[in-house]
C-alpha cells in the first residue's frame, strides 16, 4: 500500500529536508531513486520510490544494493543538481504531489515527485517550469522534455476524482517512542524482503528441478552403455582358451570351436581374425580385456560421481529451503542461483561444472580435472571468492562463494579444506597442508596447462582428515 498524504506530511515534518546539501544521485533500480544528503553535523539518505503499489519516500538506515547502471534520468539530476541545495519541500494541497526546490550555481531546479500508487513520477523542471526530463517519459501525460509542467493541471485534470481535503485518511500506526519515518522504512524493507524471497524461492525451485533432470538423464545415459565387469573377464577367459590351444587352430580360418575349461564339459565358439596367427589372435582377445576393464572402472567412477554430486546436491537445496533468517537466506539463494544459472554460448546451455557442497549458507564448488578447475575459474567464481588447493600434491580446486558483508566462518573453511583434501593425491594421509587466498590473487601461469594458476598473497591452512565431516558434506548421513 502507498503513503497517503498524512502520512507524506507526517514523513516530511520529521525528515526537515530544508537547507540539505545534495551530495549523491544513486538508482539502485528501475523505479527507485535515492539522494545523499548533507546538513550540519547529520547526514541521511532520502528514498523515493515509484513502484506500483510501494510508492513513498524515506530516509533509509541501512544500505541498498545498486542492481542496475546509472540511468537516463538519475545521470541528468547528477549533472544539474548534484552539490545543490534544498531551499523549500511541500506538499500540495495534500494531492500526494511534493515540490522540492534546489539551487545550484545561480541555477533553479524543481522536483515534482507524483506518488500516486499507479501512476507515479518524478518530473525535473527549471525555474518556467519548462520539464528538462521525467523519471518515466509519458507523451500522453505531456511529461517528455520541453513541455510545460503545471501540477495543478494533473489535480484538476482527474475527472471524477474526489478531492483529497474530502477524503478521511489517517496515518498507520506505530509504535509509541519510534519515529514514524523509521517504522515505513523497516515496514516496506519487510515487504519487499518477503517479495525477493518468494521471487528467489521460485527461481531456485526451477533450477532445482532442471539440475535433478540433469543429472538423472546422465545417469540414465551411463546406464544404457551396459557395460560390466563380466563382459571384460570373458575376453580374458577367450584369450587364455586361445593360448592352450594355439597348436589346434588352423591358419587363416575366422572361427574356430574349442573346449571351454572354465565351464566343465562345454564347447566355446571363438570369432578370429583370418589375418592374425592364432597367437595374436589371443593377444588381440587380452586387449580387449584391457580397454573393456578400463571403460568399465571409468564408467563406474563417472556414475559413482554422478550419484555423489545428486546426493550433495539435493542436500545443499535441502539445507537452503530450510534456511529461516532472510537476511541470510536472500543472499544465499542468490549465491546458489548465480553458482547453477547456466552459461550461454549462441543458444547452447553449458552445464555447470564439478560438484557443488552446501556448508550453512556457503556453497563450496569443487573441480575434480584440470578442464573442470579451468572452467569454474573462467565462468563461475569471481574476484572476492576463495581459492583452496593441497601443497605439494595434484588434487582438484575448490572454491568457497563469497557472501557480500561476511567474513568466511572457520566451521565452512575446515569444510573446504576437507574437500580440497579428499580430491586430491593426499586424501590417504591423515593430514595435509593447503593454499588459500582469494581469486582475485591468482595468476595464470605463462604457456601453463590448462587451468594451471599460481597464487600470490596466500595463506597456509593444516587440515587433519575428517571423517564425520566429509560423510556430512558428501551427503551420507
Amino acid at each position: 500500500m502507498s503513503l497517503n498524504w498524512m502520512e507524506i506530511d507526517l514523513i516530511l515534518n520529521e525528515l526537515r529536508l530544508e537547507n540539505s546539501s545534495i551530495q549523491k544521485i544513486r538508482q539502485p533500480d528501475f523505479h527507485t531513486l535515492v539522494l545523499d544528503l548533507y546538513i550540519p553535523k547529520r547526514r541521511s539518505s532520502l528514498l523515493i520510490s515509484l513502484a506500483q503499489g510501494k510508492t513513498r519516500l524515506h530516509s533509509i538506515s541501512m544500505p541498498v544494493k545498486n542492481q542496475v547502471s546509472l540511468q537516463r534520468f538519475a545521470q541528468m539530476l547528477r549533472a544539474r543538481i548534484q552539490g545543490g541545495r534544498i531551499s523549500s519541500v511541500y506538499q500540495i494541497e495534500k494531492e500526494r504531489i511534493i515540490r522540492i526546490e534546489i539551487h545550484r550555481a545561480g541555477e533553479t531546479t524543481f522536483l515534482f515527485l507524483r506518488l500516486w500508487g499507479g501512476a507515479g513520477n518524478i518530473i525535473a523542471t527549471d525555474e518556467n517550469y519548462s520539464i528538462l526530463d521525467a523519471f518515466y517519459r509519458r507523451p500522453k501525460r505531456g511529461e517528455v522534455s520541453g513541455k510545460h509542467f503545471n501540477p495543478q493541471d494533473l489535480i484538476q485534470g482527474a475527472a471524477g476524482r474526489k478531492p483529497a481535503r474530502d477524503r478521511d485518511f489517517q496515518p498507520r500506526s506505530y509504535p509509541e517512542g519510534s519515529s514514524f519515518n523509521l517504522y515505513i522504512e523497516q515496514e516496506y524493507r519487510g515487504l519487499e524482503e518477503q517479495e525477493e524471497l518468494a521471487r528467489l524461492e521460485l527461481k531456485v525451485s526451477s533450477l532445482v528441478e532442471k539440475q535433478k533432470s540433469f543429472l538423472e538423464q546422465k545417469l540414465e545415459e551411463l546406464g544404457t552403455e551396459n557395460l560390466s565387469p563380466q563382459d571384460s573377464e570373458l575376453y580374458k577367459q577367450i584369450g587364455d582358451i586361445l593360448m592352450a590351444n594355439l597348436f589346434q587352430i588352423p591358419p587363416k580360418t575366422d572361427r574356430v570351436q574349442l573346449p571351454d575349461f572354465y565351464h566343465e564339459g562345454a564347447q566355446i565358439e571363438i570369432q578370429l581374425e583370418p589375418a592374425l596367427s592364432p597367437q595374436q589372435n589371443a593377444e588381440r582377445y587380452y586387449k580387449l580385456h584391457r580397454k573393456s576393464r578400463r571403460k568399465s572402472e571409468r564408467l563406474s567412477e563417472e556414475i559413482r560421481n554422478l550419484k555423489e554430486s545428486l546426493l550433495t546436491f539435493e542436500k545443499e537445496t535441502e539445507q537452503l529451503l530450510g534456511l529461516s533468517d532472510p537476511a541470510e537466506k536472500i543472499p544465499a539463494l542468490r549465491t546458489f542461483i548465480e553458482s547453477y544459472s547456466p552459461v550461454r554460448s549462441g543458444d547452447q546451455k553449458k552445464a555447470v561444472p564439478g560438484l557443488r557442497f552446501s556448508s550453512g549458507s556457503y556453497i563450496i564448488m569443487v573441480g575434480r580435472s584440470a578442464k573442470e578447475n579451468d572452467a569454474i575459474l573462467r565462468q563461475y567464481v569471481r574476484g572476492n571468492d576463495y581459492w583452496l588447493h593441497t601443497r605439494d600434491y595434484p588434487g582438484g580446486y575448490v572454491f568457497i562463494k563469497y557472501i557480500s558483508g561476511k567474513s568466511i566462518p572457520l566451521d565452512t573453511l575446515l569444510d573446504a579444506g576437507n574437500l580440497a583434501m579428499h580430491y586430491s593425491k593426499a586424501r590417504t594421509g591423515g593430514t595435509a597442508e593447503l593454499y588459500y587466498t582469494q581469486v582475485k590473487y591468482l595468476r595464470r601461469a605463462k604457456d601453463g596447462k590448462q587451468g594451471l594458476v599460481i597464487p600470490t598473497h596466500e595463506k597456509n591452512l593444516s587440515i587433519r582428515r575428517d571423517e564425520k565431516r566429509l560423510e556430512r558434506l558428501l551427503g551420507r548421513i
